[in-house]
């Protein structure tokens, strides 16, 4: 069944409109209840709180059917249904009903129940506690109060009394009243809020039909008519507008795509009497510009890969390494010195090596494996990073397994891939976290495992899902996005597996496989020279 755009409309504001309605309908009445409940249990307290102290010289006289006067008379109020004098035994001396004087009344009935609900009985109860809502025998909705009558010491000392000192309480009055007028008033609430929603459901849809008629049905019947002469294949045919809303808009675009088709036809009926030379041409054109587009393509990756990293590396490697080696030959340095040239020396060549590696990235290099510590590789890539000024505010935490074997690797390969990992790690907390660093073995004992987790903003699905590919970057300081590439060409050269995982906002770990068979090795004997060999000092 189909339904237009305006009953839609109405339909949807309407509902809404309702569903407010009914929701503020339920909260006021639920309020306005609370509220009348409240001056209801009010004017029966002030009315029992009057009841005692007009009878209160009465009973210090002992004078009770005085006293009992006085309450018949409180009966004859319109809202009083019943009252009914208890003394301290629970017994009724008095009842505006007559049936009941005399009868004794139970700890657990409804008047004793709130203050005798627990070991013994409460002396004070708020009004509220005191209240009780039931149906009387006639069916209404009435509203019980229980008062204590306490034992005041002009009562206790009065000669004609026999009530003792340490007796608090010597009786209850039980005033009933009805809840009529609140039930009355209820109704009123909830019929105006009924005929208030009709009213503003009514004029709303009124409005809104109006509304949708001028403003939307008849520019979109306009809009359909016109679609269907397009479909028709009469081009020439146009929407007059009259708003310059969406509406309008959505005319104007119309007409003007019914132009360009009808341009697009005619050029197509043209273009039909040379469709094979076109065709020729186009297919000439095409491959030429697929081919200039995949020879810029790679002409930009290989630049901007030999401008960062050969220019923005190589050139001031080459001055370091320059420097430190005429410093390494001056004699006159302490011999501590000369071991921290001779580092600087070291790392500098190390960097020259990977540049030229990242530029031969394309091409599969053979790494020189030795039985190495993987333990001793991340000490060795963490002595070079942890006193940069970067790892100043950042904490790193070491779980390394001492008992893991020495796996066969290129321990200079896998120290690049660590401090590959780490800086990435420290770089995603912008100067303060922590990274933890944790090392062991795989549950099936066939492989080395080193975790790296870090402390800071994380990826989200569609980053995590690119950062081994070559190229991919999401720093804003021009890097080349060949780390994590090359990090995953040498452990995939190693027979081994990375792998990352990360959440936004909670940090990223990579975990990192290694295999442990002496397969891996290519069945070579282990050698004397350890990984401990690579630690730098």
């Amino acid at each position: 069944m189909r339904h237009s755009l305006t009953y839609k409309i109405i339909t949807m504001t309407c509902l809404v409109i309702l569903s407010t309605m009914t929701l503020y309908a339920y909260l006021n009445i639920r309020e306005v209840k609370k509220l009348l409940l409240r001056d209801t249990i009010h004017s029966a307290e002030r009315l029992s709180e009057t009841l005692i102290r007009a009878t209160n010289h009465q009973m210090m006289l002992n004078d009770l059917p005085e006293v009992y006067h006085v309450m018949s008379n409180a009966t004859r109020q319109e809202d009083v249904v019943s009252l009914r004098l208890i003394n301290e035994k629970g017994r009724i001396v008095f009842s505006s009903n007559p049936k009941e004087m005399g009868t004794d009344l139970d700890k657990k009935s409804e008047v004793c129940i709130s203050c005798h609900a627990g070991s013994t009985a409460l002396l004070k109860a708020s009004a509220m506690d005191r209240s009780r809502v039931f149906t009387d025998e006639a069916g209404k909705r009435v509203l019980g109060l229980t008062k204590a009558i306490y034992n005041e010491e002009s009562c206790s000392t009065a000669a004609c009394h026999q009530h003792p000192a340490d007796v608090k309480v010597l009786g209850v009055l039980d005033v009933v009243v009805s809840l009529e007028l609140m039930q009355n008033q209820l109704t009123q609430s909830r019929t105006w809020v009924i005929f208030l929603t009709m009213a503003l459901l009514l004029v709303v849809s009124l409005i809104l039909s109006l509304f949708t008629q001028k403003l939307v049905n008849k520019p979109i019947n306009a809009l359909l008519d016109h679609t269907q002469r397009v479909a028709d294949g009469k081009l020439d045919t146009t929407i007059e507008t009259t708003s310059s809303d969406e509406l309008g808009e959505l005319a104007v675009s119309f007409n003007r795509m019914t132009t360009s088709l009808k341009k697009a036809h005619d050029e197509l009926a043209e273009w039909n009497r040379t469709l094979e030379e076109r065709v020729v041409q186009r297919t000439v054109e095409n491959q030429q510009m697929q081919a200039q587009l995949a020879r810029s393509e790679k002409l930009s990756s290989l630049g901007q890969m030999a401008a960062g990293i050969a220019h923005e590396i190589n050139n001031p490697m080459t001055g370091i390494l320059l420097y430190a080696n005429l410093i390494a030959e001056d004699k006159q340095f302490s011999p501590v010195l000369q071991d921290d040239i001779k580092v600087i020396i070291r790392e500098t060549e190390r960097c020259a090596a990977i540049v030229k590696q990242l530029l031969d990235f394309s091409k599969e290099t053979k790494p020189e494996s030795h039985w190495s510590s993987l333990n001793a590789i991340i000490e060795a890539a963490l002595s070079l990073l942890e006193h940069q000024l970067l790892f100043r505010n950042i904490a790193i935490e070491r779980n390394l397994d001492r008992n893991i074997p020495d796996i066969f690797v290129d321990p200079w390969q896998l120290e690049q891939v660590f401090i590959n990992i780490i800086l990435n790690a420290s770089q995603s907390m912008t100067g303060a976290g922590v990274i933890k660093i944790k090392t062991g073995l795989t549950a099936d004992k066939r492989f080395v495992l080193a975790e790296i987790a870090d402390s800071g903003c994380g990826m989200p699905k569609e980053t995590l899902n690119r950062i081994f590919d070559p190229f991919f970057t999401t720093k804003d300081d021009g890097g080349t996005g060949l780390g994590l590439s090359v990090s995953y060409g040498i452990i995939n050269n190693h027979g081994g597996e990375i792998n990352a995982t990360s959440k936004v906002g909670f940090g990223t770990t990579m975990t990192i496989k290694l295999p442990l068979a002496a397969e891996a090795a290519g069945n070579s004997a282990k050698p004397a020279v350890s990984a401990a060999e690579i630690t730098p000092g």
